[in-house]
């Protein structure tokens, strides 16, 4: 059985090495610290954490204010309050002068389990793509959030980055490569490609244990940055496999399914099909049991990929 940990305790302890690394990292957070890990910065440096309360929309435009300073903000609470509340001032202050702050949610997609509907953010990808000048990254699992974090704060500008509430398998190591919009082959495979992002990369990985045991050669690709998305990668594995299926813990509506889908309808055109929530709210429940409920497991991942390649 791989390790256990949850992306969002590997965001704190990269904050940890950031602060320790530049005095000019700061902290804010919207009174939700000890459940998205930013209370391991608080410890260290807490004359550079800021708890701005639940007033998410102030805390943005705080976190601007203090990047004109030349600080580099990472602003955290749960996704759903992290992009939707503050959406404007995202948008308007933030992306719009290319600011250097970096929103850094955690408690995203199903798996939040049960905190219900009013906490399962199933629509972030999508509303933060859609704006110029944020950059998206969903790391699969603990190395590669603490990864991202690291690496975000050395690119100026906005960025999201996802993380979740459950502890996920540890799928890569300390020492892999790692480069914001540039994908990593998990698995190669000539039959089907199989992108993911998130936790949805362990089911991925599993499904195409499932595809192999059936004779179907199944590539698996870690699809990290949303945006900008690896075209490379994607014309690659498309045109080999011409056959592609996306899986992912947000709706199949404007997250990394629609981006794949995007890409490849304008420049190669082969059968995509998307694993995620369909146009629907979550509920209250177990992790485990929401994903079998919304037709996300390693199963259904694996049962796209069998029609898609029955397309080609």
């Amino acid at each position: 059985m791989s390790e256990l940990k949850a992306t969002r305790d590997a965001y704190g302890d990269a904050l940890i090495e950031l602060g320790k690394k530049d005095k000019n990292v700061v902290v804010l957070d919207a009174d939700l610290s000890e459940s998205t890990k930013t209370a391991k910065f608080r410890e260290h440096f807490p004359d550079r954490f800021f708890n701005m309360g639940i007033a998410e929309q102030n805390m943005i435009d705080v976190a601007a204010g203090l990047s004109t300073c030349g600080k580099i903000v990472f602003t955290s609470t749960f996704a759903l309050f992290a992009t939707g509340r503050p959406w404007e001032q995202i948008r308007n202050t933030v992306a719009y002068s290319n600011l250097d702050v970096k929103i850094a949610a955690s408690h995203s997609g199903i798996s939040v389990g049960a905190d219900g509907s009013s906490h399962q953010s199933l629509e972030d990808i999508a509303i933060m793509r859609v704006i110029p000048n944020m950059r998206v990254i969903v790391p699969c699992d603990a190395p590669e959030s603490f990864k991202a974090t690291i690496e975000a704060a050395s690119i100026p500008g906005p960025f999201y980055i996802r993380f979740g509430r459950e502890k996920v398998p540890v799928i890569t190591s300390k020492n892999d490569d790692f480069e914001i919009g540039k994908a990593r082959v998990l698995k190669d495979g000539s039959d089907v490609a199989i992108i993911s992002c998130g936790m949805m990369v362990f089911l991925s990985l599993e499904a195409a244990q499932m595809l192999e045991k059936e004779g179907i050669n199944a590539a698996v690709i870690d699809m990290h940055t949303i945006k900008p998305i690896d075209t490379k990668i994607l014309s690659q594995f498309a045109d080999k496999a011409r056959a592609v299926v996306t899986a992912e813990e947000h709706s199949v509506i404007g997250g990394l399914g629609s981006a794949v889908s995007e890409f490849l309808s304008e420049t190669l055109p082969v059968p995509v099909y998307k694993i995620g929530t369909r146009d629907t709210f979550g509920q209250s429940g177990n992790p485990v049991d929401l994903i079998k409920k919304y037709k996300m497991t390693a199963g259904d991942i694996a049962e796209a990929a069998r029609k898609a390649v029955s397309r080609k």
